[in-house]
């Protein structure tokens, strides 16, 4: 027996060779074993030994070989054999749950301990729903379960499987008489705080008393996860009302509140516990900390708290960097990501989306260039960016090029990128695309529907774009205020008066949405381009709302094209009073007053803009050629190009006065000659960049532009004509609407 008794090594060599002298001497058939221990005994002292094997044994290899022993001496039923292969199994990171549930399954009836165990097993490997079947069956074969059960399984559960089970489980607690069990209430609020149950959890939450700052916390990540913000800031009151110190989880989740609130007032208050030594910083504290700071827009206290971090990581440097793109402190946001040591999607991301937001879309595509250079995969929040980039510039090869990126490198293709798909595709006028990616997109929100409708709309698709609304609420989707835009903008393009008129009234009366700002503006630039002037100025003066300078200028808009100048004047004049530094207001009325042939008007105007200094905003025209995108300014020289662009736009000119060209200088609002004046007009940016793609590109290749400014009268004349004489395919996206020119007719009906 003394050999029994002998210290084992740790180490597998010395387990199994200890494990194999005890099998020899156990097996031995000498007379002196034979004489002093019965069989009985042979096995009981192989048990004793053997469970002290499994509890040190440190791999299921080992288990496994004491095991197969135990069941070749009898101990197959022995509970205290079953308990420690079990436990093993289930608890040690490398334990085998389904082994234990082998075992589990030749055990006649198993205890409660057993019951948990197997499911605190289930938890641990994240199989939770096996391990509510287990519980389901504990409880069938009349085996009561006590105030570990739940907390062992519901450790386990993920959102989904505590969303179908946790009422349930709840109610079963209840039942039980474990509800009043702090174990089991913590359990509850932790998963249902989990799937969103938030009243659920914060009725558990109530049941009990003096809770720890732990589940104080888990309560609050509850309502942030719901976006309850204002729940958690009145919980968090009452946690500070009872005297529980806040911990380090308990301000970041505060400060993640206050910025979705953009509480800076809040937030000082959090930081105030930081600042008087009462929790200690950490670095994701600080972290949220420049988060909160540049989300409330004090970049001076984010950068403050970023200046004295003893250590930072690569979301320190983003929050920094994201902070200053969004005020607008692009250089210094840059000069920031140009310093930071390591920089990952979410980085470059932020850096992009800032030069988004000031419309430097040339520049964000340059910076994609250089992420793709430095080897960091972009996400599909990236490649939304980088979509919208496209969009905005016109930029339809590089936009292909973006989708078929995504499809290779299987970069989440989900509604959010469909979306941007069919806005880029739209924004680059070729509508078969988008509806492409509209037809193979599996699921389709509000938006998606929007963006067919506004882009077909802006495309001069009125009739199909309706055709999409109607779908759309067959769909059972419900339109929201912006649908309406794109619906009354549909029929603005198209000319649909009446129908207009009966959609704006059944946007408040089929779907209570009341009219805002831009829905009236669409109203009066519907009436005022169908010459009805006089119904759109009593829109006007009878909408419950005081008009803005965009609904006075939907008003000057139509007064151009049907030379109104008494009406004009008066519109550019409420225009003037709310916005005195609108330039664009002096020029459109000056245009009106040229094409009236009313100089000495004009001259007045044109002398108010030099005394206060307005200028009037150069035409520029930007145009993607062979996946670079090219600039043009009226007048511009300075492309490498220069002398051919403009060799060749004269030998066009000549070619499209043998088709009947004749400049039309009647928006040139300077009073000089008429030679000078058609010199004025040939000069115009859109000009010089179909010069250079018919120089640049074959007959097969659509020509795209995007225009700064409306799209003057005399070169939307000379594209129409372009399109015949040369017969190419060309597309204007000015700042109303699009332009497709094509066998010398465009789809506006020159009516825009």
């Amino acid at each position: 027996m003394l050999c029994l008794s002998t210290s084992l090594s740790c180490s597998h060599a010395s387990f199994t060779l200890s494990l194999s002298l005890l099998i020899k001497r156990l097996v031995s058939k000498s007379s002196d074993i034979a004489f002093k221990c019965s069989a009985h005994f042979d096995s009981k002292c192989f048990g004793e030994y053997a469970i002290s094997l499994l509890e040190r044994c440190n791999s299921m290899e080992q288990l496994k070989q004491i095991h197969s022993q135990t069941i070749k001496m009898g101990l197959t039923s022995d509970p205290l054999v079953q308990n420690k292969v079990i436990v093993f199994c289930c608890t040690k990171d490398c334990g085998d749950v389904k082994y234990a549930h082998k075992v589990f399954d030749t055990i006649p009836k198993p205890s409660g301990f057993i019951w948990n165990t197997m499911m605190k097993g289930y938890s641990r490997i994240n199989c939770p729903e096996i391990g509510v079947s287990m519980y389901i069956a504990m409880i069938t074969n009349d085996t009561k379960p006590d105030h570990y059960t739940l907390p062992f399984l519901l450790k386990g559960f993920n959102s989904n499987v505590a969303l179908r089970y946790g009422k349930i489980l709840f109610n079963n607690a209840v039942k039980h008489g474990f509800d009043s069990n702090v174990f089991v209430q913590k359990a509850f609020i932790h998963v249902f705080s989990l799937c969103g149950m938030v009243d659920m959890a914060r009725k558990v939450f109530d049941m009990g008393e003096s809770w720890e700052v732990v589940t104080w916390n888990v309560m609050i990540s509850g309502y942030n996860r719901v976006k309850a913000f204002q729940k958690s800031k009145k919980l968090f009151s009452e946690m500070e009302k009872k005297g529980v110190s806040p911990n380090s989880v308990t301000i970041v989740l505060m400060l993640s509140v206050c910025s979705k609130l953009k509480d800076l007032l809040g937030g000082k208050h959090i930081y105030k516990y930081v600042e008087k030594g009462i929790v200690e910083p950490n670095l994701i504290l600080e972290n949220a900390l420049i988060d909160m700071f540049a989300v409330c827009g004090e970049m001076g206290a984010a950068q403050s708290v970023f200046d004295k971090m003893k250590s930072r990581d690569v979301i320190s440097w983003t929050s920094i960097v994201s902070g200053f793109a969004n005020s607008g402190e692009i250089n210094l946001a840059r000069k920031y990501f140009d310093q930071m040591p390591e920089r990952d999607y979410v980085s470059w991301t932020a850096m992009i989306d800032g030069y988004l937001r000031l419309n430097h879309f040339r520049e964000a595509l340059v910076l994609f260039r250089e992420m793709q250079m430095s080897n960091v995969k972009p996400d599909e929040f990236t490649m939304v960016s980088i979509l919208s980039a496209c969009a905005n510039l016109g930029a339809l090869e590089l936009g292909e090029w973006v989708k078929t990126y995504i499809d290779k490198n299987s970069i989440k293709n989900d509604t959010f990128v469909g979306n941007a798909l069919i806005d880029m595709y739209f924004k680059c006028g070729n509508v078969e695309k988008a509806r492409k990616i509209f037809k193979e997109m599996h699921q389709k929100d509000k938006f998606t529907w929007t963006a067919m409708i506004v882009g077909l709309a802006i495309n001069g698709h009125g009739e199909e774009a309706l055709s999409m609304f109607s779908n759309m609420i067959e769909a059972s989707v419900t339109p929201d205020e912006v649908t309406y835009i794109g619906v009354l903008c549909a029929c603005t393009h198209a000319g649909m008066v009446e129908k207009g008129r009966n959609f704006f009234t059944s946007m408040t009366e089929q779907h209570g949405i009341k009219p805002n700002m831009t829905h009236y503006g669409c109203m009066v630039d519907l009436l005022g381009r169908a010459g009805q002037l006089k119904e759109a100025l009593d829109v006007i003066k009878t909408m419950p709302l005081k008009p803005n300078s965009i609904v006075w200028g939907s008003l000057l808009g139509a007064c151009r094209v049907h030379r109104n100048v008494e009406l004009a004047e008066m519109a550019a004049k409420q225009i003037l009073e709310l916005d005195p530094e609108n330039g664009a207001v002096y020029v459109l009325l000056c245009n009106i007053y040229a094409a009236c042939k009313r100089w000495e008007s004009l001259r007045c105007v044109r002398e108010t803009m030099m005394e206060k200094g307005i200028k009037k905003t150069p035409g520029c025209s930007l145009m993607e050629m062979n996946g670079n995108v090219y600039e043009f300014v009226a007048g511009d020289q300075s492309h490498p190009q220069s002398k051919e662009i403009y060799a060749k736009l004269e030998n066009m000119m000549q070619e499209l006065k043998i088709a009947g060209y004749s400049p039309d200088t009647s928006e040139v609002f300077l009073d000089i000659g008429e030679e000078d004046k058609e010199s004025a007009v040939y000069r115009h940016s859109e000009k010089l960049a179909i010069a250079y793609a018919l120089i640049s590109s074959g007959k097969e290749v659509t020509i795209r532009i995007v225009k700064n400014l409306r799209m003057c009268v005399d070169c939307h004349h000379m594209a129409k004509l372009v399109s015949e004489v040369h017969g190419r395919e060309i597309i204007v996206r000015d700042r109303t609407r699009f332009h497709h020119f094509s066998h010398g007719s465009c789809s506006c009906n020159d009516f825009w």
